[in-house]
């Protein structure tokens, strides 16, 4: 476990003079929350991390605690069904928000459109596809696995995924899968901008009015910023599941 501390800098590395008299970002009193990066199939990892969170809140229990999943709970990984199967279960502990991410979505247009699969099994979709049994060995996706995926998939994993959240917020911090764009107030974002935007984003120093915690993109370390937080760490490839806890001004990290 890493602990992180507050501190506003610019670009260059320096603090901000702004950012000096303002007030670090905070939630509310009392609660806890614990925010988990992309998952992508990675069942034994989110067992790992669920197991760490347990353990961190058994070791110093809060009155409130919140879980929020930022998305991309399937592809890429070996065990998409399982995640989803252990996201429905429900909270391990307090409330929990899931939120979507880009990679639901292909999915979902995949089972309303089989023509829009090409670039989703290309992203990962093939192993979601084996992960529920909708395809064999076979390395190249064939016409009707749209049909055969839905013959497949659970009816409650498939209401779970459509009715994923695409933002949350809690004190100071607003959370989405992916970013969100520069000039557009918060409650105004469009959901393919929360779900897939990245340039315009990442290399904003905009204040968006709260501090943006996100994944979507995978970056060797979680990356602290003033106006954003991302917390992908590529489980699916590297094995590191990370979670940010917020608590008060206080930011620390579990890493499985």
């Amino acid at each position: 476990m890493v602990k992180w501390r507050f501190r506003w800098r610019n670009a260059s590395g320096q603090p901000d003079q702004a950012d000096a008299v303002r007030p670090p970002p905070r939630v509310p009193e009392g609660t806890r929350v614990y925010a988990i990066g992309d998952i992508h199939g990675r069942a034994d990892l989110l067992d790992r991390l669920h197991a760490l969170i347990e353990a961190d809140f058994r070791a110093n229990p809060v009155s409130e605690v919140r879980l929020v999943y930022l998305g991309d709970y399937v592809d890429r990984g070996p065990d998409s069904a399982g995640v989803i199967e252990r996201l429905i279960t429900g909270p391990l502990i307090g409330e929990a928000k899931l939120l979507s991410g880009n990679h639901e979505q292909m999915l979902l247009h995949f089972l309303e459109d089989e023509a829009s699969g090409a670039a989703w099994w290309q992203l990962g979709g093939l192993e979601t596809l084996r992960s529920y049994g909708a395809i064999d060995g076979r390395m190249r996706p064939e016409t009707g696995l749209a049909q055969e995926l839905k013959s497949k998939l659970p009816a409650e994993h498939l209401t779970f995924i459509q009715g994923l959240e695409k933002t949350a917020t809690f004190g100071d911090y607003f959370f989405c899968h992916a970013g969100v764009r520069p000039g557009v107030p918060l409650e105004s974002q469009r959901e393919d901008d929360l779900l897939s935007i990245r340039g315009e984003f990442l290399s904003s120093t905009a204040d968006f009015g709260k501090v943006v915690v996100h994944g979507h993109t995978p970056v060797p370390e979680p990356e602290f910023k003033s106006n954003r937080i991302n917390i992908d760490t590529g489980a699916y490839s590297t094995g590191r599941l990370t979670c940010l806890v917020l608590e008060g001004t206080e930011r620390r990290l579990l890493v499985t």
